[in-house]
């Protein structure tokens, strides 16, 4: 079987929003930047050999704008299907991304007043829309998506036979990836105790190599220990009655909009 080689496509800066390209009998594309970034990925993959027509997938790891932001750019430039989660359909289908966000810290509510963060992508309807466990192989590379909520309803990440894992934003490093060996919480997750808990079932998975969406690469048993501690933190704001979910953030601005 051919091997499948991860390789990092930057989409913005050097590190800070990563693209990834999967190369083993074919090319797959995770992840398209914010809106614009299609030529700019496509001029990064010809570095390596790789044309339009030869990218058989696009997969999209998350409805954030800059993960899906040039997926409808890149599915006609390449003529590829697009593969995504059914549970984050709804922003794919409007290019809107589900407000409001919910920072994981200081640096997330720093992003969360920029207009950047808050830009409607070109719409698109996914090709093909997983809900479970989904090989790859028929689009050439010996991978499978699997699905790992928490930082939206419909993340997934993908683990190659050889055990890289591209994992999205299900774990980041600092500061959209500055401080790029370091494992970190991405700006915002919209159930940080449902991601922590993916997070630990891939983990569990071992995993040689987590890819990650701003930053990395990450080595697995840093990221065991930065996740115990993770565990930790997420239970003493539980304790305090601090940890809410996107979606019960938003029922309480409704009540309080409608009384």
């Amino acid at each position: 079987m051919a091997h499948t080689t991860v390789i990092p496509v930057p989409a913005m800066g050097k590190r800070n929003v990563n693209a990834f390209l999967l190369l083993g009998r074919r090319a797959v594309l995770v992840d398209t930047g914010i809106p614009g970034s299609g030529a700019k990925i496509l001029a990064r993959i010809a570095e390596h050999g790789i044309e339009p027509g030869n990218v058989s997938a696009i997969v999209i790891t998350h409805a954030h704008i800059d993960h899906f932001g040039s997926a409808a750019e890149l599915r006609l430039a390449t003529g590829a299907p697009v593969v995504a989660h059914v549970a984050d359909l709804g922003p794919y289908t409007t290019g809107r991304i589900r407000e409001p966000y919910l920072p994981t810290g200081r640096f997330g509510r720093f992003l969360d007043r920029l207009d950047a963060f808050h830009e409607h992508a070109e719409p698109f309807r996914p090709d093909l829309l997983v809900d479970g466990p989904t090989t790859l192989y028929e689009h050439g590379v010996n991978a499978r998506i699997m699905p790992t909520p928490g930082h939206t309803a419909g993340s997934i990440s993908v683990l190659t036979d050889e055990g890289d894992l591209v994992a999205g934003d299900l774990v980041a490093t600092s500061f959209l990836g500055m401080a790029h060996r370091r494992p970190a919480n991405p700006p915002f997750h919209d159930d940080p105790a449902g991601n922590l808990a993916s997070l630990r079932a891939t983990l569990a998975l071992k995993p040689t190599t987590l890819h990650v969406g701003h930053g990395g690469p990450l080595d697995p048993a840093r990221v065991e220990n930065w996740a115990a501690r993770e565990q930790h933190r997420l239970e003493r704001l539980a304790a305090r009655g601090r940890l809410r979910t996107r979606e019960e953030v938003r029922g309480i601005a409704q009540e309080s909009t409608s009384s």
